[in-house]
């Protein structure tokens, strides 16, 4: 079975510092998958919030996700302090992808890459709607 493989940008536009609670933690005693798209959500809002949005309104439009995908690079582990990493590329008329890679702060040791499918949606109307263009300035990275 082929496995997914997440090619990362050289550079995010943001960063952000998460630490691992024990809720995180599955019988594995390692992260839970679940908890890791938790993290990223938490990640994500940050990350509009740095560039003076929120998930509901970035110029007008709001953001939806449509897809995600995640590539586990090593376990992580309660009390751990993880660095996540955002940014967005891959754009196309209503969307693109958020770029984001977790670390922990203290070995630089990678736990996980991935990227998060969003589309611009008007709530009101509930249809898609083009990527606002301070959008693409500010939160995008160069080609990889």
């Amino acid at each position: 079975m082929p496995r997914i493989r997440i090619d990362l940008p050289e550079r995010f536009v943001f960063a952000t510092e998460l630490p691992i609670y024990i809720q995180h933690i599955n019988y594995g005693n390692h992260l839970d998958n679940a908890a890791l798209l938790a993290l990223v959500s938490e990640a994500r809002v940050r990350f509009f919030r740095a560039l003076g949005w929120s998930e509901l309104d970035v110029d007008g439009a709001g953001v939806i996700v449509a897809d995600v995908a995640a590539q586990y690079r090593s376990e992580a582990f309660h009390g751990e302090i993880l660095r996540a990493e955002m940014c967005a590329a891959e754009f196309s008329e209503h969307g693109c992808d958020l770029m984001w890679r977790l670390s922990d702060t203290a070995s630089g040791r990678e736990v996980a890459r991935g990227k998060h499918g969003i589309l611009f949606f008007d709530y009101g109307a509930r249809v898609k709607v083009a990527v606002p263009p301070a959008f693409r300035a500010r939160a995008g990275t160069p080609e990889r």
